[in-house]
């Protein structure tokens, strides 16, 4: 039994979903707005803290600072926010609107500027001064060091107000941040300066420490390095959250472009209501200018829509009466009466936006190994630094040098670059791939890519454009074409099938056939006038013991060759006639093959139509293998030997016998346009049925795991190669503390790049 990808939207959704793995019940999805986390350590503690309550399952991202929980239905919000805030931290309900307006983080964004802006301008004299008198020390005068503790004291208190609030919050709930490194390291250097300034005797400024304090036998006082630490620290701080907001423009860009209101017109009247109120099968005006209220059909006037904000497309596309148009975009031109068929949190806009808050708010494999390690960091960081500062008590030349030393690992090892290296990349690369009409589902799609060196598409709909039309009757000898297409067309009428609506264009009129019956895969039967009447392909007719006349059997091959679908139609034994469809092959398919091939990946057709039509397709687009006469369950067959021959395969779909396959693959791409069975088994969803837009997905998420994986390095790999150093007593507080803050930024700047990124087959063009 396969088994199907299920995503649940974020708010008040509810389903069925397992736990752990074991347990399965009614459930309720719920958004929280977490308040006072800092770092990967606050981030884990409150993950933690929920994931202890029975039966829920809960993620919680740094970047965006927000839970995504999944609950057992009646646990409720307030059981919730009162686990949260016993860990130390607020919690709040929200929705995807309060996320769009992100008010909270820009009143936090600036509180930081106010305090930086204090800080800075503190830190100058400050540092000035501390620079000049340790390089000239002739120049100290009586009482420098209270003209220290003047420019330091409200540096350290009110502006590192944040991180000393943040630490005690968390002790008081018996647990350790990277506030708390930085809290007990500032205060602990000024602690000791007021000690050594209150005792009496020769000191120096604690810019002249650092490698210089092994050898000297005089006391420090180091309320400059804790006030220039501080800075440097809100800094980095500051501009991290200025990132972040940065990072998730695209997710709020996507929230607040949905219409606010619409002109509805209901038993004659037309009037405006909140776009709340609209409701499926009501009617609705949208003059030029106006957003789409929700997905519908137009039942009257002609324009052209501004698509951009779901397929990154930049060209509007022409509609007219019966095409259908989706909410959220921009009616260009005319003036249009729309007919809703899906409103509020079912229209595509809405389902494309959950998918880029759900991989947000997603953790790659990678990102959990960083949070299980970042739990246990800060308590060891601790430990160390109380270590150090002992062992250089007892074997180095001074109290000055150990103190040195303890605070350097205490300032160095705040392990914020691992916190933000996987969030800030899902934010940007998700955010980039929504404006380029590719939406991935989580950090699980991102590292299923990089294996991938197979891509099986089906062939209607999808390497096609799926909109069949009728291009030839062809009669056996004695019948009547009009004769062949009427018994056709009869049949079909209860058909939903593409196929049947392209006879049926042909033959509108016909009266419907009694008895239908569809045969998955091959075609249907009823009766027409008393009379069983067979409509599918030649091998249904020809297992039913249909006889085909040699001249139906040439046109049949003729066709085939061609690349059209033949249907054949026959009644009392005998194949009467055959109606040839054509289905156009999509002019970016070719194109799409072959960015797939320059990416060393191998495309394959598997498609339930004939051999023959098969062939033209594949030889069209440039695909050299390909899997004819494929019902449904042979298209998972497939995928499943492919696997067992070591391949890793995605594959690209668009209805609902595409969703076995696509749950089966490895990663499963789905056509935003198709089927909300195919949508909900697939890992990357494609909001433009531009197929050039599967190699720029792939392509998307190699370079955002890239990103994430360098990221993760760096971060790792700066902590391992500062933390001897700092034990060592080479690097100052100083230095550390600007090290810190330059290994967050490089990795928030890191993932920033991937804002500038244009595909390949984009690469002569601004995406």
């Amino acid at each position: 039994m396969e088994e199907q990808r299920r995503s649940t939207s974020p708010g008040s959704a509810s389903g069925t979903v397992g736990h752990n793995g074991d347990r399965a019940g009614p459930v309720e999805v719920h958004q929280l707005a977490i308040g006072g986390m800092t770092c990967a350590a606050c981030a884990g503690r409150v993950e933690r803290k929920l994931n202890r309550i029975d039966g829920v399952q809960a993620t919680v991202n740094l970047a965006t600072e927000h839970a995504r929980v999944v609950a057992p239905a009646g646990t409720g919000v307030r059981a919730l926010a009162d686990a949260v805030q016993r860990s130390g931290y607020t919690a709040r309900p929200m929705n995807a609107v309060e996320a769009s307006k992100g008010a909270g983080a820009a009143s936090r964004t600036r509180d930081l500027r106010r305090r930086l802006a204090v800080a800075a301008v503190l830190a100058m004299p400050l540092a000035d001064l501390s620079l000049a008198l340790s390089l000239f020390p002739e120049l100290r005068f009586p009482g420098w060091e209270w003209a220290f503790l003047a420019l330091a004291l409200p540096m350290v208190l009110w502006c590192g107000w944040p991180f000393h609030r943040a630490a005690w919050a968390a002790a008081r709930h018996g647990g350790a941040t990277m506030d708390t490194l930085v809290s007990v390291g500032t205060l602990a250097a000024t602690a000791w300066s007021l000690w050594i300034m209150l005792r009496g005797g020769a000191a120096q400024p604690g810019f002249g420490t650092g490698w210089a304090a092994l050898t000297r036998t005089e006391d420090a006082l180091y309320l400059d390095v804790a006030a220039v630490v501080i800075t440097f620290l809100l800094a980095g701080r500051y501009f991290e959250a200025r990132a972040k907001h940065s990072a998730g423009s695209a997710l709020r860009a996507l929230l607040g472009w949905a219409a606010k209101d619409v002109e509805v017109v209901r038993g004659g009247e037309t009037f405006r209501v909140p776009v709340g109120e609209l409701r499926i099968d009501d009617r609705f005006t949208v003059r030029p200018g106006e957003k789409v209220a929700a997905d519908g059909v137009v039942e009257r006037g002609r324009s052209a829509v501004d698509t951009a904000v779901i397929t990154g497309e930049s060209v509007p596309r022409e509609i007219g009466p019966g095409d259908p148009v989706v909410g959220g975009t921009i009616n260009t031109a005319g003036h249009l009466l729309v007919v809703a068929t899906h409103v509020g949190a079912s229209t595509r806009l809405a389902r494309m936006t959950r998918l880029v808050e759900q991989a947000q708010d997603g953790k790659s494999g990678a990102q959990r190994l960083a949070d299980r390690v970042s739990a246990v960091f800060v308590p060891a960081v601790l430990a160390l630094a109380m270590t150090t500062f002992g062992g250089w008590l007892v074997l180095g030349p001074s109290t000055a040098a150990a103190m040195t030393a303890a605070l350097a690992v205490l300032v160095v090892a705040c392990p914020c670059a691992l916190g933000l290296a996987t969030p800030t990349a899902l934010l940007v690369g998700t955010g980039r791939g929504a404006r380029l009409g590719v939406f991935l589902k989580g950090p699980e799609a991102l590292e299923s890519t990089r294996r991938i060196d197979t891509v099986v598409f089906d062939k209607t709909g999808t390497l096609t454009e799926g909109k069949l039309q009728l291009d030839a009757v062809v009669p056996a000898h004695g019948e009547q074409a009009a004769s062949v297409l009427q018994h056709a067309a009869a049949v079909e009428r209860s058909s939903e099938h593409p196929i049947a609506a392209a006879l049926l264009a042909a033959a509108p009129t016909v009266e419907r056939a009694r008895g239908f019956t569809a045969v998955a895969g091959l075609g249907a039967r009823g009766s027409v006038d008393g009379v069983e009447v067979l409509v599918g392909s030649p091998r249904m007719l020809a297992e039913h013991g249909y006889e085909m006349p040699h001249e139906l059997r040439t046109e049949q091959n003729r066709a085939e060759q061609t690349g059209a679908t033949v249907v054949a139609v026959g009644w009392t034994g005998r194949v009467r006639g055959l109606c040839t469809v054509t289905d156009r092959i999509r002019s970016s398919a070719p194109a799409a093959v072959a960015a797939l091939r320059g990416l060393g990946i191998e495309p394959v057709i598997v498609t339930g139509d004939n051999p023959r039509s098969a062939a033209a397709v594949a030889a069209a687009v440039g695909v050299d293998r390909v899997v004819s006469e494929a019902m449904p369950e042979d298209k998972v067959d497939r995928v499943r030997l492919l696997q067992e021959a070591g391949r890793a395969v995605a594959v690209v779909g668009d209805g609902i016998n595409d969703g076995a396959a696509l749950a089966a693959a490895d990663l499963g791409i789905a056509v935003g346009s198709g089927t909300d069975v195919a949508i909900e088994a697939a890992d990357v969803v494609l909001g433009r049925d531009d197929l050039a837009a599967v190699a720029d997905a792939i392509e998307l998420a190699r370079r955002t795991h890239g990103t994430i994986v360098s990221n993760l390095r760096w971060a790792f790999g700066y902590n391992i190669a500062a933390l001897p150093l700092a034990v060592a007593g080479l690097l100052s507080p100083l230095i550390a503390g600007l090290a810190m803050v330059l290994s967050s930024v490089f990795v928030v700047s890191q993932s920033l790049r991937l804002r500038r990124f244009v595909p390949s087959g984009q690469a002569g063009t601004a995406a």
